[in-house]
């Protein structure tokens, strides 16, 4: 399980699977309200990239070229398809142990 999710689940999610991030609007009682726009729908990889310095944010020893180039590797498509299939591998690993 922890191989599936560091080699397909994690770069899936954080590359090429699209969120929505919240926009805060504060009304003129003062209550604040969420709006999630489409606008706003972007990877976790983009929303990162769309912040001020965020290379600051990265751990130490992982250059910026290496994550552009982990997210242009494929297509989203692409990655998809190999977490399905990594995915339809595992759940065979596991059903076979139980038989």
């Amino acid at each position: 399980m922890n191989a599936f999710n560091k080699n397909y689940l994690t770069p899936y999610i954080n590359f090429h699977r699209p969120c929505f991030f919240p926009e805060t609007i504060t009304d003129e009682k003062g209550k604040e309200r969420k709006r999630y726009l489409y606008e706003n729908m972007m990877t976790p990889y983009e929303k990162l990239k769309s912040l001020p310095g965020w290379t600051q944010y990265l751990k130490k020893g992982t250059p910026p070229h290496a994550l552009e180039s982990k997210a242009e590797s494929m297509s989203d498509n692409e990655a998809a398809q190999q977490l399905q299939s990594a995915r339809e591998s595992l759940f065979q690993g596991i059903f076979k142990r139980k038989a």
